[in-house]
């Protein structure tokens, strides 16, 4: 009794001095009903390894989708193949921690699937550990994931005027039930796009030259569905399913127009009509189990799925020819293919914290079984000395081991020493022709990170990654094909991986500007090689990637700050980077003649200023210049691309309405690409896109 009364005692003591003390100052009283503190996290955040976008309540969200946030993310750029990159280098994508599938234009169209109100985060990786299977940077999607009670939904309906007029539509369920979670997205895409290029080769060993000019408009409809089930079965273990499917059938067609000069003189020139239908599925599965004791932080995350991939599709090409002489011929090809990809895997990854120290442990390992199924067939006019029908078959298993280990001393420097090891066996051959490789090996990928925070308001980390990076296993691939400018494409089976060495550093000032500079090396990689061949008894231009020696130093240095202004209302980003690459050594090897250094300027901002005039409305504004350079090829000038939007929200009704001008400006890029002799050539590019230009 008497330990209850105490309490109660003070209580009442506290309540009598309060209202003492409330009488004694009538004459500046003001009531207080409720105080609500929101901590709300910095849109931009810097960690030791990585930047975090926190989009879950910005204001460029509302009409986007996930690929137009990921343009606008800070430290990331998108060439014009739609590759995506961090600090103006290649990265992995996973999605929810889980490498995804696709990549290149088929990423691009999967991201449109997924509506930008589902982001919670995206997460750029610039010095990922030792868990992630990556060949350099790593973006991390992080989608949102609700537990209140209920069924909850939203329906997005999007039309963009480019050129063309296309509409995407995105359904989302979630629900949710004590331990049972349920979550479906479904969306339908009808996109329709143009592009332009504009080519000029000129070969060395002959002195010809080679002007080819493009238009491009392709259409396709994408529907797509995921699911997510999981369920709790106690505090500390957690069962789910993952489902997803993702399908494109497209047609396009295009009109190229090419003229011939050797030496200066006229020789030929033709115009090429192709009309092309594809049709690409992905069905992807993924059994997880995850145990987490939040107590003493141990956790358990078990993986296993598969990935299925298909492709068919048919290209039809109608080339006229005219001659210096006067004479003309008229060819016909076709091509079909039909990709079968399967692939089946099996993850593991376990963290444990070591003693007192606050050190943690992290070990896993993944096995992987891909198996690839590729028919070419052509059909038609097809030049003397062409196969017209093979089959190429590609398998590998990939196993690897990896553990982190990381501490913090003098509650001042953090550190992460890291050792991933991959084995890889693969097999490759061609049933009609008989070329075949069966190759393995293996590789140690080392890395380190050292962060020192001198005060809260400066820190410097240091990084060391050892990065491999493997073709792809459509480059392997020999069967020679013809592309929309009239040059033939083919792979190569005797590519080699490429190594490469990587150092990173980043000074934070003040939590709001970061300086960060990287190092990388190479001493051999595989480009595009241009070939001029003979077959059957015409030249006949030729692209397949090549093995090179020869040292490539790349520098980098980048500057970005992140500012909010008027009580948080408006979020300014800015990043400014620099490039400088060193082909001296690479091109004396190969016998090129120019570009041995190449430098430029990248720049993007995004701006956005919630609730205007307190009446809901949003505005967001994004801008980037950037190059499309990468070892040894050069941009003459820059892309510029742009996004404005402003949304309207009407709280009562949950809706949004947004006005989006993307791209209002036309893009110029002009190309310079190096390529290796015995017969060299120089190629000038540029192009016009709607959404943004893309090379062939």
């Amino acid at each position: 009794m008497k330990n209850i009364l105490i309490p109660i005692a003070l209580l009442a003591s506290l309540f009598t001095f309060a209202q003492s003390q409330k009488d004694t100052i009538k004459s500046s009283e003001k009531e207080i009903e409720a105080v609500t503190v929101i901590a709300r996290k910095p849109t931009v955040e810097s960690k030791a390894d990585r930047t975090v976008f926190n989009v879950s309540n910005s204001s460029i969200l509302a009409g986007n989708t996930t690929w137009d946030v990921l343009r606008m993310t800070p430290l990331v750029s998108i060439d014009n193949n739609d590759a995506i990159k961090a600090e103006g280098e290649s990265v992995t994508v996973y999605i929810n921690d889980r490498k995804t599938v696709f990549t290149g234009k088929e990423l691009k169209e999967y991201l449109k699937t997924i509506p930008a109100d589902n982001l919670m985060k995206i997460e750029v990786i610039t010095s990922p550990s030792s868990r992630y299977e990556a060949t350099g940077s790593v973006i991390n999607i992080v989608l949102k994931k609700r537990d209140d009670e209920g069924i909850k939904g939203s329906v997005t309906l999007n039309n963009r005027q480019n050129t063309k007029n296309s509409q995407y539509t995105n359904l989302n369920l979630n629900y949710h039930k004590k331990n049972f979670t349920q979550t479906f997205s479904g969306s339908y895409g009808d996109n329709t796009y143009v592009q332009r290029s504009s080519s000029l080769f000129n070969w060395y060993a002959d002195k010809s030259t080679n002007q080819i000019d493009s238009y491009v408009t392709g259409r396709s409809k994408s529907p797509s569905f995921s699911s997510t089930s999981e369920y709790e079965i106690n505090s500390k273990n957690t069962v789910g399913v993952i489902l997803e499917y993702y399908q494109s059938n497209s047609t396009s067609s295009s009109k190229a127009s090419r003229i011939n000069h050797i030496d200066g003189v006229f020789e030929s020139s033709s115009e090429q009509n192709q009309n092309a239908t594809g049709l690409n599925r992905n069905l992807g599965t993924n059994l997880f189990y995850k145990w987490y004791d939040k107590e003493k932080n141990k956790i358990l995350d078990v993986n296993v799925g598969t990935n299925y991939y298909g492709q068919s599709g048919e290209s039809y090409f109608i080339n006229d020819k005219l001659f210096a002489d006067g004479s003309s011929s008229m060819e016909q090809i076709g091509i079909l293919s039909d990709t079968e990809n399967r692939n089946y895997y099996l993850k593991i990854d376990y963290t444990q914290p070591l003693g007192k120290s606050g050190a943690t442990f992290e070990v896993g390992g993944k096995i992987n079984f891909n198996n690839n199924v590729v028919p070419n067939d052509l059909y038609g006019d097809i030049l003397a000395g062409l196969s017209s029908h093979d089959i190429f078959h590609y398998e590998d298993n990939i196993s690897s081991l990896y553990a982190n280990y990381s501490r913090t001393f003098f509650k001042k420097l953090e550190t992460r020493v890291g050792l991933r090891y991959e084995y890889i066996d693969y097999r490759m051959r061609q049933d009609v022709s008989g070329k075949s490789r069966k190759d393995a090996y293996g590789t140690f990928l080392p890395n380190l990170l050292l962060k020192y925070s001198f005060s809260d308001k400066y820190d410097l980390t240091l990084t060391y990654n050892r990065n491999l990076w493997r073709p792809w296993y459509a480059e392997f691939n020999p069967f020679m094909t013809p592309n929309t400018e009239g040059i033939y494409n083919r792979g190569n089976m005797d590519l080699n991986p490429n190594p490469s060495d990587r150092v990173y550093m980043k000074l934070g000032i003040l939590k709001k500007y970061f300086i960060s500079a990287r190092y990388s090396y190479t001493n051999q990689d595989y480009w595009t090689d241009y070939l001029q061949e003979e077959i059957g008894g015409k030249k006949v231009s030729v692209t397949q990637e090549s093995n090179f020696n020869g040292k490539v130093h790349k520098y980098y240095l980048y500057a970005n700050t992140n500012q909010t202004f008027f009580k948080n209302k408006l979020t300014v980003n800015l990043g400014l980077g620099w490039y400088y690459i060193d082909n001296s050594d690479f091109n004396v090897k190969n016998g090129l003649t120019n570009n041995y250094y190449i430098n430029f300027l990248s720049a993007s901002t995004n701006l956005s200023y919630t609730n205007l005039f307190n009446k809901n409305i949003n505005l967001s504004a994004w801008v980037e210049v950037s190059n499309q350079n990468n070892g040894n090829s050069n941009t003459n000038k820059p892309n510029i691309f742009h996004n404005i939007s402003a949304t309207k929200i009407f709280p009562k009704t949950q809706m949004e309405v947004s006005l989006q001008l993307m791209n209002i400006s036309r893009d110029l890029i002009m190309m310079r690409r190096p390529t290796i002799p015995q017969d060299t050539c120089e190629v000038l590019r540029n192009g016009i896109g709607t959404e943004h230009p893309s090379l062939s």
